[in-house]
């Protein structure tokens, strides 16, 4: 199949008490494999992607705690890619249907050295390299796309990074989903209520390293004048230079809210009883932090 593989284990080895029958089928085959690391642990919650050869999607998920996933696809050549924080990407070729290749192949892959971190000091957001940007069901299938275009915020990187900080404002009014009507609606008491509440505030004390590259920077949001907690699941990008040769560092973070968590539930339904904002909202966040001697 691909990648390294060790031995020819088939569906068939299980013992009847724990494997159930599967049947396939008549133009179908099963691709199985495990992801494993370089001392063959598996890599949990790996992402896969399986697809044909003029690259159009077959299918795609997350390893399971054991590493291992499996789909059945029609036989065939296929291209399977696997990514994982903290390792290099996997890309590679099998042939699904081959009888002289049964069984479950097993993907290694090779560990990376994460970025090296900002040093300990006080850094600042860079406006004009950043943005705070999300993402909203309108109508049950449209996106609406929207951004924050005024904001500030400060980290306070420590000595150990997970003892760091950071303090984010944002102005609700400068909301901009590029229509007047709706930004004026976006910025009434039905949802961000900016004559009373006109910033956000997002502070964290808590950074926890996941693996790799991946953080996960945990703390409170206020918006509309309610506090909740909230987890941002990031990626921290490494350090640069500006063209001045100032210290930067960046990273890219992301996490769903629930507008309802922060008493914001204005609604509509237009028609069908479909309803004109989605309850989730995407939120992106790329930021750039500069160093402030």
């Amino acid at each position: 199949m691909f990648g390294r593989r060790r031995g020819s284990e088939t569906a068939g080895n299980a013992s009847p008490s724990t494997s159930a029958t599967l049947t396939l089928p008549p133009a179908a085959g099963l691709l199985a494999c495990r992801v494993l690391d370089t001392v063959h642990q598996p890599v949990r919650q790996a992402e896969f992607e399986v697809t044909d050869p003029i690259g159009r999607r077959i299918v795609s998920g997350e390893t399971d705690p054991y590493g291992g996933f499996a789909a059945t696809v029609p036989a065939g050549e296929y291209r399977l890619s696997v990514k994982a924080e903290g390792y290099a990407p996997f890309h590679g070729t099998t042939l699904v249907g081959d009888p002289d290749r049964p069984g479950t192949a097993e993907i290694v892959l090779e560990s990376v050295e994460p970025p090296l971190l900002p040093q300990p000091g006080h850094w600042e957001i860079d406006r004009s390299h950043s943005s705070i940007a999300f993402t909203v069901r309108h109508i049950g299938f449209a996106r609406i796309r929207g951004r924050f275009n005024t904001f500030a915020g400060a980290v306070r990187i420590a000595d150990r990074m997970e003892d760091s900080s950071m303090h984010v404002i944002i102005d609700a009014a400068s909301i901009d989903t590029g229509l007047k009507l709706r930004d004026d609606h976006l910025r009434s008491a039905d949802f961000l209520d900016a004559a009373r509440h006109p910033t956000l505030e997002f502070y964290s004390d808590r950074f926890i390293h996941r693996s790799g590259s991946g953080w996960t920077v945990a703390g409170a949001l206020t918006l509309a004048g309610v506090s909740r907690s909230v987890t941002l699941d990031t990626r921290y990008l490494g350090l640069g230079t500006g063209l001045e040769g100032e210290p930067r560092a960046a990273c890219r973070a992301e996490v769903e809210l629930q507008r309802e968590d922060f008493g914001v539930t204005w609604q509509a339904s237009p028609a069908h009883g479909i309803a004109a904002i989605g309850s989730r909202v995407g939120v992106e966040l790329d930021v750039q932090i500069v160093h402030k001697a």
